[in-house]
């Protein structure tokens, strides 16, 4: 598959993720309130157990399946729709391997680390804003 074809499966399908993950949000705020992210936990469970299957089932058929199809549905539609699911995955992958100081290293940084980086992020910008 040519790079840029590569890059535009990706793009329509992260669209598609993206505007699901919306809609989920959107469906969960007018249902459940603005107490508690129950939107934002459906769609990491939710997109974690897809990827799952998506993943098991292009594991089990990899020979004959177009690499467009793993770059749609994986990288793109889920990607779109949780980026939690992609660390899971990863997660998941060094600690099948056996490495399971690596994985909780991993898991551990990923969380630890992000929470930094947004709480850095939003001090840096309300100092800008000030």
């Amino acid at each position: 598959m040519h790079a840029t074809l590569a890059y535009v499966v990706v793009f329509i399908g992260g669209g598609l993720g993206s505007a699901l993950r919306f809609g989920i949000g959107r469906i969960s705020l007018s249902a459940f309130g603005p107490n508690f992210p129950i939107g934002t936990l459906m769609v990491n469970i939710v997109g974690c157990f897809v990827l799952g299957l998506v993943t098991g089932w292009i594991g089990s058929r990899s020979a004959g399946l177009d690499r467009s199809i793993t770059l749609f549905l994986a990288t793109g539609v889920l990607g779109g729709f949780t980026t939690f699911s992609a660390f899971a995955l990863d997660a998941v992958t060094l600690s099948e391997r056996g490495d399971y100081l690596l994985a909780t290293g991993y898991v551990l940084a990923s969380v630890l680390a992000s929470i930094v980086g947004l709480i850095a992020g939003l001090a840096l910008m309300r100092t800008a804003a000030t």
